[in-house]
């Protein structure tokens, strides 16, 4: 089994940044591809991110394109969500998510994914 552990989360001031990590333990060579959702109270949980383990291709939120980034650092099992420019409306719970396959055109689907971490707090004040 993969274990996801997301950290990172806290308070932010509107425009400001945050890196989350979310980092992979297990059965990582199983890994096919990590995403990011994020889930805001009374609200559905949304994609955000997401990324092939090989790297080689990366999917975006139309929300948060050009203002978040997504990334691995091999040597540590470790996907990174870089967030710039935040926003109120970015709030949420964000949760890491894996898959051992990923059909690309699902990218965005939250029933792609099958490992979950618990979730990291992200808020972002006016």
């Amino acid at each position: 089994q993969v274990q996801l552990v997301e950290s990172g989360g806290g308070l932010v001031q509107a425009g400001g940044s945050l890196r989350l990590s979310c980092t992979a333990s297990g059965r990582t060579f199983s890994i096919d591809s990590l995403a990011w959702f994020r889930q805001a109270p009374g609200k559905e949980r949304e994609f955000v991110a997401a990324l092939t383990w090989s790297g080689t291709s990366t999917y975006y939120a139309d929300s948060v394109k050009g203002r978040f980034t997504i990334s691995r650092d091999n040597a540590k099992n470790t996907v990174v969500l870089a967030m710039n420019s935040l926003n109120p409306g970015d709030t949420a719970v964000y949760y890491c998510a894996s898959t051992s396959f990923l059909r690309s055109s699902y990218y965005y689907l939250s029933g792609s994914y099958d490992r979950w971490g618990q979730g990291t707090q992200v808020t972002v004040s006016s």
